[in-house]
């Protein structure tokens, strides 16, 4: 058995990606056509030779939990491997949920000393990235750390995001600061931890420790062996609307260091509804596609430029989708038109429909912290009626009916819900 036990907490709620996030994990979002977020840490594990998985889910985790499985997509299967689906241990209060990272690996506590590891990785869910947790292992190990992060600059004005490490010359992080105002160091935490087993035993059973950045790590540092471990390539934590609509274009940008193919990612092909059971994508004579993801059972009779589609999506003759992110089994009608949007699964887009439309700038008036760059984004299942308009900035809630509009215009920086 692998001597490295990996934790990956994969119960967060995506609520910067606010309607995207409202009936899923962040981790379940899909990503890039076929995947899901969570699937980048799952095939950063299987590529590094990890074979030991407990996955830490708490908030509306139905879908990944489908998606996971018993892990047999990652190779995650077989007498002494294995991916453990781990909820919280909840109870009648609300304290029984888990309080931070570190609370709940802390829940989880008797999964660790049953499978008795030499160390244990903590790995987030919701971020893209590749990396080798093998040479982050032989670092750990070379440097004889208690603890080792993984850390990557950032840009300065980015530090108050992150938990941030000050270094010496070897790496030894001699200060912490969590999300700091106006930081010394854009060194930033990825969220990446490597623990020998019985220093995060001892951390964990410590009064209060309920976070790994904010408690944990501060109460190691000048005590104990503490190293940062620095990471260079392609990361993005896509955890507001503007990263993953930013992320998702990368994959159409050669350049960008996102290489999914080279990158060795796995998905589940066999969940219900995804790839399994999908014709090829069908392009037809007379269709424009160019600079493109199209997925297996596609339909495209239109124009589709700089966009992303999921399994299932149509494209009738005439429409025209351009910078956009398209998911499962999406309809877009004759002549309609989608620009710079992000529709979720199951979107109907009738004829005639201008998605994007418009020169207002005008944020989001309920959300402007989540919607400011001139984006739709429109809930699964809702369909947006025969002619209508929908100004930019605009969010349209889930499974809405021609009934929930009470004009043929969705002003820009609005917000529609269905009637209730």
């Amino acid at each position: 058995m692998n001597p490295t036990l990996v934790m990956l907490l994969a119960g967060g709620v995506g609520s910067r990606l606010n309607i995207l996030g409202a009936a899923r994990a962040k981790p379940a979002v899909p990503f890039g056509g076929e995947y899901r977020i969570i699937d980048f840490t799952l095939s950063n594990a299987m590529n590094s030779g990890l074979n030991t998985v407990g996955v830490l889910t708490q908030y509306k985790p139905l879908s990944l939990m489908q998606h996971i499985g018993a892990g047999e997509p990652w190779d995650f299967i077989g007498r002494t491997r294995g991916a453990k689906i781990l909820p919280p241990r909840t109870g009648q209060q609300d304290s029984d949920w888990y309080r931070g990272t570190a609370d709940a690996v802390r829940q989880n506590i008797d999964f660790i000393e049953s499978r008795n590891p030499e160390r244990v990785l903590i790995l987030s869910g919701d971020h893209i990235y590749k990396m080798d947790y093998e040479a982050l292992i032989a670092f750990h190990q070379a440097k004889r750390a208690d603890v080792t992060i993984g850390v990557m600059t950032v840009a300065w004005e980015d530090t108050h995001h992150f938990g941030i490490a000050i270094t010496d010359e070897n790496n030894l992080i001699v200060d912490w600061e969590e999300k700091p105002p106006k930081a010394r160091s854009n060194l930033a935490s990825m969220g990446i931890y490597v623990f020998d087993t019985g220093f995060l035993l001892k951390a964990l059973r410590a009064e209060k420790q309920h976070d790994f950045g904010q408690h944990v790590i501060p109460a190691a540092l000048n005590k104990d062996r503490v190293f940062a471990y620095p990471f260079d390539g392609y990361w993005r934590d896509v955890g507001t609307l503007k990263a993953y609509w930013d992320a998702n274009m990368d994959l159409l940008d050669s350049q960008s260091g996102l290489d999914l193919a080279a990158w060795g990612l796995r998905t589940n092909v066999e969940e219900q509804g995804r790839l399994g059971d999908r014709t090829p994508a069908f392009i037809a004579s007379g269709a424009f596609v160019k600079n493109a993801i199209i997925s297996p059972g596609c339909v495209v009779r239109g124009h589709v430029e700089n966009s992303i589609l999921s399994p299932g999506v149509v494209v009738q003759a005439g429409a025209v989708v351009t910078d956009s992110v398209v998911m499962h089994d999406c309809r877009l009608g004759a002549n309609s038109r989608v620009e710079h949007a992000i529709l979720d699964k199951q979107v109907q887009i009738d004829d005639g429909c201008r998605v994007g439309s418009g020169t207002s700038s005008l944020p989001n008036q309920e959300k402007p912290d989540h919607l400011a760059n001139g984006m739709v984004v429109v809930g699964k299942g809702a369909i947006v009626p025969p002619g209508c308009t929908v100004g930019k900035n605009a969010i349209l809630h889930p499974h809405l009916v021609p009934s929930d509009y009470a004009q043929a215009e969705v002003p820009c920086g609005a917000t529609l819900r269905p009637i209730q």
